[in-house]
């Protein structure tokens, strides 16, 4: 709504619009203009000139008009009293003064570039040997900095512009002779002693660390061996490594990790050289690289560790009382008393790989391993089958589950913590 010369109004038709329009409200939308029109109404009226009474009927007219509050509207004419307008104030932000200039922050990038960027105590304190025993005078200002506020041009953007360094991608350097390990899929060829290895970790709890169970299993047989550490180093995983490597039956010739430091390292390295073990490791985007057991087969991590120890916290300190269960009595059950499925592998009209996993085909890895031909090559110089097969035939499968399901439930027992997720048993 536009009113032509409603600032010209006289008292008497201003007092008679404000009677008339008390149930109406008006809005105004344009700041500036607002404060244009009450300026020009101030004037027109002659604001400063009337008594007590009729200022406030000019008052009641403005807020009618503009839609203002009366605090709002009391400012305007304070304002136009002490300068005669009304004009809309744009903000200005308050801030402090800048004593550290573009070059100051130029300077501070130099100097971090030809030291590297150091620590900003080592930083401040050459900056102040420059200005104060080298007396160089550009440093002036800068030799009173405080190590907090050196921080804060470093986090300038001025500053990160001038002392960010981009270097092209170099290529890793080799470890020792060579890099450790090559990097591709293994390729049993139907042999048995290729290993898949992976580590599995038993959790954190409340500080401190859960125990690492170590994961080997036959890529052809699906022979496993578990083992278990403390801690997932060098110092730690190297015997207890050694140890499983001797609990296979058959000559190992291949050892195949992810890229884990626990695996890639010159002393896991070492060991295979010196048992003439073929090394190699995953390649990146391909997962079946390291998957456990044959093509197929479901992981063995969950399988195994997971169903028959659970997911509870076991604490380091227990590391020895699982390993020797495992090589008591996990083991030997896992391979002498636990059918695995072999799949059965077709290709169809399109050349898509089919897998079938038949009733006949399930068998312990032991009975796998004596079903290759010509098996008795690939076992070690002093292993036999005669020794393997009264190994098998000591107890029945069931005998073996009950006798390890009791000795395991006497470990759990014993490694119990409170925790969160408490072990499944299956």
């Amino acid at each position: 709504m536009q009113m032509q010369n409603a600032e010209t109004l006289s008292p008497d038709r201003i007092r008679g619009f404000l009677n008339l329009s008390r149930e109406i409200e008006f809005t105004a939308q344009n700041q500036a203009e607002v404060y244009a029109w009450v300026q020009r109404t101030l004037v027109a009226q002659e604001y400063a000139r009337h008594a007590k009474k009729r200022r406030g009927m000019l008052r009641a007219y403005i807020k009618k008009m503009t839609g203002l509050s009366l605090p709002q509207i009391a400012r305007l004419i304070r304002m136009y009293r002490a300068t005669g307008i009304v004009e809309l104030k744009t903000y200005r932000r308050r801030k402090f003064a800048r004593k550290y200039t573009d070059q100051d922050i130029t300077l501070l990038a130099e100097v971090d570039r030809a030291h590297e960027r150091l620590s900003g105590p080592a930083t401040r304190c050459i900056i102040k040997r420059e200005y104060e025993k080298f007396r160089k005078r550009k440093y002036a200002r800068l030799a009173g900095i405080s190590i907090a506020h050196l921080y804060n041009l470093r986090n300038s953007a001025r500053y990160r512009r001038l002392a960010t360094v981009f270097q092209a991608t170099r290529p890793g350097r080799p470890l020792g002779r060579g890099s450790i390990g090559e990097r591709r899929k293994p390729d049993p060829q139907g042999r048995p002693g290729f290993l898949r290895v992976d580590t599995v970790h038993q959790g954190d709890w409340d500080g401190a660390k859960g125990v690492y169970h170590i994961n080997s299993v036959d890529a052809v047989t699906q022979w496993e061996i578990v083992g278990c550490v403390s801690k997932i180093s060098e110092q730690h995983l190297l015997p207890v490594l050694e140890a499983m490597l001797h609990q296979f039956p058959f000559r190992i010739l291949g050892f195949h990790a992810d890229n884990g430091s626990e695996y890639i390292n010159h002393l896991v390295a070492g060991l295979l050289e010196k048992l003439l073990i073929e090394f190699t490791k995953s390649r990146a985007n391909r997962s079946q690289d390291n998957a456990l057991g044959p093509e197929g087969t479901p992981g063995k991590n969950g399988a195994v560790v997971r169903k028959h120890i659970g997911y509870g916290h076991i604490a380091g300190e227990h590391a020895e009382a699982v390993q020797k269960f495992y090589t008591a009595q996990l083991n030997p059950y896992l391979n002498f008393h636990r059918p695995c499925g072999f799949a059965t592998v077709s290709l169809d009209a399109r050349g898509k790989r089919s897998r079938k996993y038949k009733a006949q085909d399930y068998a312990t890895p032991y009975e796998k391993l004596k079903s290759l031909p010509e098996a008795i090559q690939y076992l070690k110089p002093n292993i036999g089958f005669a020794q393997l097969d009264r190994l098998a035939m000591a107890m029945s499968d069931t005998e073996c589950a009950l006798k390890m399901t009791a000795a395991k439930a006497k470990l759990l027992q014993q490694c119990k913590t409170e925790s969160p997720i408490p072990p499944r048993f299956c």
